[in-house]
């Protein structure tokens, strides 16, 4: 590594950790076997700055490394645009390989000008078993093309480097994990623990240019999986402010209940808040079926959630056009936007959502001046809803990708399996001790299950505690359940 771009690629690093092209969770691999970490740089072409640092070092590598050709091509296709900008940069001619040959014309599968005997070097954006860039090797020869050296952006350590090196090539990498870790834990951005993990996992599954796993499946160990990290560790990996201080506080103040509080009264409202915030740590509010709503009732609720050190959010399950979502959360009777931690909101109309609440909190000056979240609904807990698997994927798409992730605290579902991702919170509502469903078609879970088999981190509770005879004495008893749950899932190995 040059000096000179030491602190730039420490700051780069940062930036993939930032903008989601570095991440930590429980992703699939092609040899079946799930990785704590995963590499999406396909991200980075939503963000010019950092296509251009990437590109300028990789041309400052090539220079520094004597890593002479006369053409150079990108690894399709996630690498196409890289190896472009350093096309255009330096002045070489540029190769594009297919993934498949055309079916009419030429049927070629290397696109450009070039001749037998001609060099070429490799641009390839995050190398496992470095079979993706043999196989461009493999067509580039094909042509009588010499390759002997590729520049990759990310060196997994999974033995990618020793397979293609068992072809006669070098690979040459601007970042190792082990470094990228590193700077995030310097940083502050990650713990060791997570550090060690990855690297014990990293130890145990090494693959090779097929693919396929060297070793035991039972020598992996995963310990990414987001229900089994402590909320602590998990506030670490939150690209969103209120997650993380959803998830401190949880973790300091022992407690994963959130209580729905939805009545008609303010009054009702207001003595739930007071009865159960010494138990709960986030209370859910539906003010549109208010009867008596008013500026005071906010102030009195504010005062309580300050006092009892709990969290508001208001159901509002937004659903509308950008424009029409930011009026309603920041203006009308209620000023959402104003007094509420964190609200709901349907993904139909896609990332607009996310923009469009954002936008009304924004000053005068169109700078956003409080710290607010959204959690996305990826299930529903209504018997019949019409939520599907495709849908629930992208919903857990634009909570995790894209310029808008630090607004999202996390998700409202079901199961553990709508997301992956530590940093996002699930909620998960429908629970209660006593019943399975009501005449509406609501259906009910056992704290148990929903914390230990369906990997909530937060239950929603409403009717088991607001119908109770004694409110504080029906909280104590779910944030115990509750609790318990929680700390059973860490401790179990399964």
């Amino acid at each position: 590594m040059l000096a000179k771009n030491a602190e730039t690629m420490k700051a780069l690093a940062l930036k993939l950790f930032e903008i989601n092209a570095f991440k930590f969770g429980d992703f699939k691999m092609k040899v079946g076997i799930n990785s704590p970490v995963y590499f999406d740089l396909r991200v980075i072409v939503s963000y010019p700055e950092v296509m251009q640092t990437v590109s300028n070092l990789i041309q400052d590598y090539i220079k520094e490394h004597n890593l002479n050709a006369k053409h150079v091509c990108g690894v399709p296709y996630t690498a196409l645009p890289l190896a472009s900008i350093v096309s255009v940069q330096q002045n070489i001619p540029m190769l594009v390989r297919r993934k498949e040959a055309k079916a009419y014309g030429t049927k070629k599968l290397i696109e450009g000008i070039y001749s037998a005997g001609d060099t070429c070097l490799i641009v390839e954006d995050v190398v496992t078993s470095g079979s993706s860039i043999l196989d461009t090797v493999k067509d580039l020869q094909s042509e009588g093309i010499v390759v002997t050296d590729a520049v990759v952006v990310v060196d997994r350590e999974q033995g990618g480097a020793a397979n293609i090196a068992n072809h006669s090539v070098r690979m040459h990498s601007l970042f190792t994990l082990s470094f990228l870790l590193n700077t995030l834990l310097e940083a502050g951005k990650i713990q060791r623990e997570t550090v060690e993990s990855v690297a014990k996992y990293i130890a145990a599954v090494q693959i090779d240019s097929d693919g396929n796993f060297l070793g035991s499946k039972k020598e992996v160990v995963n310990d990414f999986v987001r229900s089994k990290i402590p909320f602590e560790n998990r506030a670490n990996l939150a690209k969103c402010e209120l997650a993380k201080t959803l998830f401190n506080l949880m973790a300091s103040k022992k407690t994963n209940l959130c209580l729905a509080a939805d009545a008609t009264k303010c009054s009702e409202v207001l003595e739930a808040a007071d009865k159960c915030g010494p138990y709960i740590c986030l209370l859910k509010t539906h003010v549109d079926i208010l009867e008596d709503f008013s500026e005071q009732f906010v102030q009195d609720l504010l005062a309580l959630a300050k006092r009892h050190n709990f969290l508001l959010m208001e159901d509002r399950k937004f659903a509308d056009i950008g424009n029409t979502v930011s009026l309603q959360y920041a203006k009308g009777l209620y000023k959402i936007s104003s007094w509420a931690d964190l609200v709901t909101a349907h993904t139909l109309p896609g990332r607009s959502i996310i923009s469009g609440l954002k936008a009304g909190l924004n000053g005068d000056d169109g700078v956003v001046a409080k710290s607010r979240g959204v959690f996305l609904l990826g299930e529903m807990s209504a018997s019949g809803n019409l939520i599907d698997d495709k849908y629930k994927e992208a919903s857990a798409k634009i909570a995790t990708e894209g310029a808008d992730v630090d607004f999202v605290a996390g998700m409202v579902c079901q199961s553990s399996e709508c997301f992956a991702f530590p940093g996002l919170i699930q909620l998960t509502p429908g629970v209660k001790i006593d019943e399975a469903s009501d005449s509406l078609g609501q259906q009910y879970n056992t704290p148990e299950y929903v914390v230990k088999e369906k990997g909530a981190d937060i239950a929603v509770v409403g009717r088991g505690i607001m119908s109770a005879k004694s409110l504080e004495k029906a909280a104590v008893l779910y944030r115990d359940r509750l609790w318990a749950a929680y700390t059973d899932r860490l401790a179990s190995k399964q």
